[in-house]
């Protein structure tokens, strides 16, 4: 097992971020849009978006719902 770290975690939450972000915007949907769909406030989806938050279970499959997308196209790279 390997830990990667405070500074790994960080940049694994910007990378979850980033990609929530690049789903969302492809889908067309405004942060708003997105948190109201999940159940979220957009505060959090926002932080979340930003690398600032890091995210359950829960918030991760209820992001993949609203975008309508499976869970682990979340962690994806590759195109929106």
């Amino acid at each position: 097992m390997s830990y990667t770290g405070a500074q790994g975690s960080s940049t694994h939450r910007l990378v979850f971020g980033d990609r929530v972000r690049a789903l969302r915007l492809a889908a067309g949907m405004s942060q708003e849009g997105l948190a109201e769909a999940a159940g979220l406030h957009r505060t959090y989806v926002s932080s979340l978006e930003r690398g600032q938050r890091n995210v359950g279970l829960d918030n991760i499959h209820a992001l993949a719902d609203a975008l309508g997308v499976e869970p682990a196209r979340l962690f994806a790279e590759g195109d929106g």
